[in-house]
């Protein structure tokens, strides 16, 4: 808590409402929740990122009230926890799920954490307002800030977040590496997200700013003067004499004279010198963090603001279509569905943020279609007809590559074609990207063998042609349905489901064994329970917990409706679902597939992470996948607690994670769940067992626990995972590409579990020219290899089209190890429209600005991000409540 003599001055003389300004009795600018391992009770960057997102979105909500809904009330969020579950059921409805809104706050967290552990941005003192190089510190924070409004105007919101990640992990520094704290400054620098003001009052290079400390503590080290300063870290550039230097264990610099430092990050004197002042800098580096997210919603609208960090309920609708002769059944039926979407949905919380259409035919793909207009969506899909045709495989795998380019994470796609693919040279490289971007892919196929028009057929046709739709579609957790032309607007309909935020419940055993059921698990925060069965059925049953039954008999039974199309039958239980164990039987020639889905609030999100321990920012590095080798850690961040029953009741609790193989379901073993931060927020962690991470097949996750009062919820991860062999970091250059240059590129590429002998590919899409110098590479055990890759941005190239780079990293061809994948996004823009970003809309003097209302936020924090901030422990006595306005900047 901070001493009752420190006030906090109005940043503004407009006051228009009060609120009270709390945190909670923790105390880092540390990157993530991890470093609170290495000091207790500070404040982290992701902290202070998250909890500033959370209030603008309150205030969001606060001056939109919801259509059809009453309007929310701030006296409802005073003294309880502000969580983000909570705030999108009193918004959209009860039960409305947060998780994708989460899911785009901790990729803002992890790319604001990463700027501590990238080799390309660890050391840059611009990057963190170090070696006093503070002028050009604000430049690079306003240029990271003017690229997130361009990648999101762009639609790139994965880039934007990005960009937004290293834009406020620079802001935050500048309170924890200055002495703006230090020279009594109790609001923000008014000047910092100004660009068209000029930074004053800066110590030169000839002032001396620091005295000598022998001390970890070293509360009186600067020097009696009004100039602002930052510290110097390490030896890049060295620290001149006199000069303060940032201080911790980890510093080089700290051991000459004048010895100490003064940085801010945590409340641990080992790591900041200045740590008695970790709270005052906290808060400002908050009040700071929530100024740049409105000036975001300033420049975005919004529209854009909630785009830009998913404020919604809502799925996005992609459609990869194949477009040859034969198709024109499979285009009504994907015409009908997308109507049924936008009429059913438009201006409802779930309408879709995101409309992306992908063509393919033979031998092209593309161009791809993204808009937000559901009418310019409807009006590009009504214009595609079945034209032409040719041999069957077609560039299926192509366009689905750039569907997941431009389609939001979390998100699911639809292929409908009648074809193989002509390019499953890319099968691996698909697979790899549904699970970076965590899209669902499920194909729809439509064989008939009957159809002898439309589409030229080889004589000999593989069997196994299909085979990388299988897998693309086991590795994103999506599935393959065979149907036939006249039951497909049928099969169809589950495009408006899968939209609709279903869970797949886990089946024992995983797949359909000769005379034994399967069986599922249903809790009470299920509804709308689903089973599909696809195949060569005869006959099945499905027995509900009291030991009710019903057969394949289309038609309404005793547990629920049955239809039947062709070889897809589909079971939609009756609400509320029985609690408790369910069994299904099924009958069939060869492997039937059955899946079991339902609707709930009460999810989870995961992200891999390596302990970063022994530098000056402990922390979680984070990872996409495990990396054979390397000691991995997981976080579990449950969405939906809210779903409990209200305010009050008793919190779900989830005990330890299942690991099993894939697909057959194997059980690897079981790795228990430990907490971090307060219960409501729902994070855990868990190590992951070094058996595992020797392994090389996908494994899925099952999270295991019980509800408020002591009965059974599993939870199954929608993607399963894989423990790749080597680490790849691929990154770019600061900024954008500029049409007609070329980018230099850095690459790295590490071993930890024994010698590696490395094919390695790269491409480019669009395909622009790329080289690189390393094409093989051989690594013992904890080596690594750098290569520097150059791509050429021609003169033709397209203002705000998004370029995907990859790198494959592949072991000798007798190796049956899955090759490793690193992706990277940049953005195209013309130099003139660069220059246009910074033009005023309106007064570059924040207290005079008049173009927005005054903003006015709960300022709490609580360790663990997203999910919410404590109301209840006050930052200072004095003050219990404030009146806030912010000004909006120029860029």
């Amino acid at each position: 808590m901070l001493p009752a003599d420190v006030p906090l001055r109005h940043l503004g003389p407009s006051v228009l409402l009060l609120l009270q300004l709390l945190l909670p009795s923790a105390s880092a600018f540390f990157p993530n929740i991890w470093s609170l391992l290495a000091a207790p009770g500070s404040i982290t960057h992701q902290d202070l990122t998250e909890e500033a997102a959370l209030n603008v979105t309150l205030h969001l909500f606060l001056e939109q009230p919801p259509p059809g809904r009453p309007p929310l009330r701030l006296e409802d969020f005073l003294g309880r926890t502000l969580l983000a579950d909570d705030l999108f059921a009193a918004y959209f409805g009860p039960g409305s799920p947060s998780r994708r809104f989460r899911a785009a706050l901790g990729e803002v967290s992890r790319a604001n954490a990463a700027q501590d552990f990238l080799p390309t941005s660890k050391n840059d003192p611009d990057l963190h307002f170090d070696a006093e190089r503070l002028g050009q510190g604000r430049t690079r924070l306003v240029e990271a800030l003017r690229e997130t409004v361009a990648a999101a105007k762009a639609l790139d919101y994965t880039l934007a977040r990005q960009r937004l990640g290293a834009a406020l992990h620079a802001l935050q520094d500048f309170y924890s590496h200055s002495n703006w704290v230090e020279l009594g400054r109790q609001q923000p620098h008014p000047h910092l997200l100004w660009p068209r003001q000029e930074l004053r009052s800066l110590a030169q290079a000839g002032d001396p700013t620091c005295s000598d400390c022998e001390e970890l503590s070293c509360p009186g080290n600067l020097l009696g003067f009004t100039l602002l300063t930052s510290g110097y870290f390490g030896t890049r550039p060295s620290k001149p004499p006199g000069k303060c230097s940032h201080g911790g264990h980890f510093d080089q610099s700290s051991s000459q004279p004048p010895r100490g430092g003064i940085n801010k990050d945590s409340t641990s004197p080992g790591f900041s010198p200045h740590h008695m002042l970790h709270l005052q800098a906290a808060k400002l580096a908050l009040l700071a963090s929530i100024q740049a997210f409105n000036l975001l919603r300033s420049r975005l609208g919004d529209r854009g603001f909630s785009r830009l960090l998913d404020i919604t309920p809502a799925s996005s609708l992609s459609f990869v279509l194949d477009t040859t002769g034969s198709m024109g059944e499979e285009i009504n039926a994907a015409k009908i569905q997308a109507r049924h979407i936008v009429e059913q949905r438009r201006g409802t919380p779930m309408e879709p943020t995101q409309y992306v259409l992908v063509p393919f035919h033979d031998p092209g793909f593309g161009p791809v279609f993204t808009t937000s207009d559901p009418d310019s969506f409807w009006q590009q899909l009504n214009e595609m007809h079945a034209l032409g045709g040719g041999d069957e495989p077609e560039m299926c795998l192509s366009a689905l590559e750039l569907a997941l380019l431009h389609t939001p994470p979390l998100s699911d796609i639809f292929v409908f074609t009648d074809a193989s693919p002509k390019d499953a040279f890319l099968t691996n490289r698909v697979e790899s990207l549904t699970q970076e971007r965590r899209c669902r892919v499920t194909f729809l196929v439509t064989e008939d063998p009957s159809r002898a028009q439309g589409r030229a057929r080889r004589e000999v046709l593989s069997p196994l042609r299909f085979e990388p739709y299988e897998a693309v579609a086991l590795a994103s957790g999506g599935e393959v349905i065979f149907t036939e032309d006249q039951y497909i607007q049928d099969v169809a309909a589950i495009v408006g489901d899968s939209i609709a935020d279903l869970v797949t419940l886990p089946l024992e055993p995983r797949v359909v064994v000769a005379e034994r059921p399967l069986v599922f698990r249903v809790d009470g925060l299920l509804q709308k329970v689903t089973v599909r069965i696809h195949g060569e059925v005869s006959s099945f049953w499905i027995r509900n917990p009291a030991g009710v039954s019903q057969g394949q008999e289309e038609g309404e039974g005793p547990l629920g409706h049955t239809h039947r199309f062709g070889r897809f039958w589909m079971v939609r239980v009756n609400d509320p679902p029985q609690s408790g164990t369910w069994e299904i039987q099924v009958t069939a020639k060869g492997t039937p597939r059955v899946r079991v889905q339902a609707q709930t609030s009460l999810d989870f999100l995961f992200h891999f992470g390596i302990p970063m321990e022994d530098g000056p920012h402990p922390g979680l590095y984070p990872l996409t996948q495990p990396v054979a080798g390397l000691q991995t850690q997981m976080l579990v961040e449950v969405t939906g607690l809210g779903s409990r029953g209200g305010p009050g009741g008793p919190l779900p609790h989830f005990s330890h994670v299942v690991l099993r193989g894939v697909p057959q379901g194997a059980e690897l073993g079981q790795v228990p769940l430990e907490p971090r931060g307060p219960p409501e927020r729902g994070l855990l962690a868990a190590s992951l067992p070094p058996t595992l991470l020797s392994t090389s097949g996908p494994f899925s996750l099952e999270l295991v626990g019980q509800d408020g009062v002591g009965r059974g919820l599993h939870r199954a991860a929608p993607q399963p995972c894989a423990v790749v062999p080597v680490l790849l970091e691929l990154s770019g250059p600061p900024g954008f590409l500029a049409p007609g240059t070329t980018a230099p590129l850095s690459l790295r590429i590490a071993s930890f579990s024994g010698p590696q002998d490395l094919h390695l590919r790269t491409s480019a899409k669009p395909s622009f020219a790329l080289t690189s110098n390393l094409s093989r590479v051989h690594l013992e055990q904890n080596e690594s290899a750098w290569g520097r890759l150059w791509l050429e941005v021609p003169d033709t190239a397209a203002s705000d089209s998004v370029v995907m780079v990859t790198v494959t990293a592949k072991n000798g061809e007798a190796s049956t190890m899955p090759p490793t994948h690193a992706f990277l996004r940049l953005l195209v823009q013309a130099p003139a429209l660069q220059d246009q970003l910074p033009a005023p809309a309106y007064s570059t003097d924040p207290v005079l600005n008049t173009s927005r209302p005054a903003f006015h936020f709960f300022t709490s924090v609580t360790q663990g991000g997203a999910g919410g901030g404590l109301v209840g422990n006050p930052w200072w006595t004095t003050f219990g409540v404030m009146l806030l306005l912010l000004g909006l900047g120029p860029w």
